[in-house]
């Protein structure tokens, strides 16, 4: 029942007294640590509702220690190391990061949760997971600071993010997983010389699409039963596939169904600021495609330069047919477009 944090072997029986002195971030360290060493065999999570309701689940202990010790053994980390614990704990990547120390023994530095964690950071970290808003707010720290290994999760990387990792001296890599699979399955290394475009799963992870194109995973350390996924998938190898986008986001417009997140892939270096792809409905298309961009209204100027790149960067039918501005987007912990809450707030402000 202990586990190494800031160089200390911490005993989780003195989690009340730990308690009284704690912030609210390491409240949360300590409240899933009692939790943890405590004898259900399973957690309690939340899913993060980015892409739909929030839900309750039961996550068992034990697939969280064999998707812990998964990523352990791929990054090489036993109890030499040190890794970095800088997402809130009250969320599965947090927690799992403490599940991992717990597994591999090795030393875990805690800090505050901050759009740029490592500003103050003079040890030499072997893993560390951030969010891609972390990745953004970090490029110059990451490069001063030593660190090895760094997965990137929470949401999509884009292509202009993509393009700037390039300069940091860290192996980085996107994940790809949820809350059900105790954090990721499948990472993409997004720079350096085996940078990939392509997903690869773990270790004991097959894969397979369904009749929509969706993702279908098999992960018996995880699950007796198959997690089946809402993301369409181009397969590039037995274990491995290409990100398209939801099936529960796509568009019916006169016909033809048009991906959101392809769109969005496709706009990123010409909009300076949040938006997303969305539709509202059309007497002739039943739905057409529709951008919403998180700023005042630009100018017309602008609007028409940017009309004009639409015709250079996307298909006839991807083209937005109407562009709305709003000035504040709802953003989930992990800063994350929260899009039907963002959609709500739009709509109501509209009427």
């Amino acid at each position: 029942m202990h586990i190494k944090l800031n160089d200390l072997l911490y005993d989780v029986e003195k989690t009340e007294q730990t308690l009284q002195t704690c912030e609210d971030w390491e409240k949360d360290i300590f409240h899933f640590l009692s939790e943890w060493f405590n004898n259900s065999a399973t957690v309690v999570l939340h899913t993060s509702g980015s892409t739909g309701v929030p839900k309750e689940i039961l996550l068992s202990k034990t697939a969280m220690r064999n998707s812990a010790r998964i990523t352990n053994r791929f990054f090489g980390m036993d109890e030499s190391k040190t890794a970095l614990l800088c997402l809130p704990a009250s969320h599965i990547a947090g927690k799992m990061m403490l599940v991992r120390a717990i597994e591999g023994k090795f030393n875990l530095i805690t800090t505050k949760p901050a759009a740029n964690p490592f500003t103050r950071l003079r040890s030499q970290i072997d893993f560390v997971a951030i969010t891609p808003y972390q990745l953004q707010n970090s490029i110059m720290s990451m490069g001063k600071t030593p660190i090895k290994n760094c997965i990137v999760g929470g949401g999509s990387v884009g292509l202009h993010l993509e393009k700037v990792a390039q300069k940091i001296p860290v192996a980085l890599y996107e994940t790809y997983g949820m809350t059900e699979t105790a954090s990721h399955i499948a990472l993409r290394r997004i720079n350096g010389e085996t940078k990939s475009e392509d997903f690869t799963t773990l270790d004991g992870v097959t894969i397979r699409q369904d009749s929509r194109g969706c993702l279908v995973i098999t992960a018996p350390h995880l699950s007796d039963t198959e997690f089946v996924t809402n993301d369409i998938v181009k397969l590039t190898s037995d274990n491995s596939f290409r990100w398209i986008g939801r099936a529960d986001t796509i568009i019916n417009s006169g016909g033809i169904k048009v991906s959101p997140e392809a769109i969005e892939k496709k706009l990123e270096t010409l909009i300076d600021s949040s938006f997303f792809i969305t539709s509202i409905p059309d007497k002739a298309l039943g739905y057409k495609v529709v951008l919403i961009i998180e700023s005042n209204p630009y100018s017309a100027e602008k609007e028409a330069e940017l009309k004009k790149n639409f015709r250079y960067n996307l298909q006839k039918y991807e083209i937005p047919k109407e562009l709305f501005y709003m000035p504040q987007f709802v953003y989930s912990v992990s800063n994350k477009i929260l899009r039907k809450e963002t959609l709500e707030r739009f709509t109501a402000h509209k009427r």
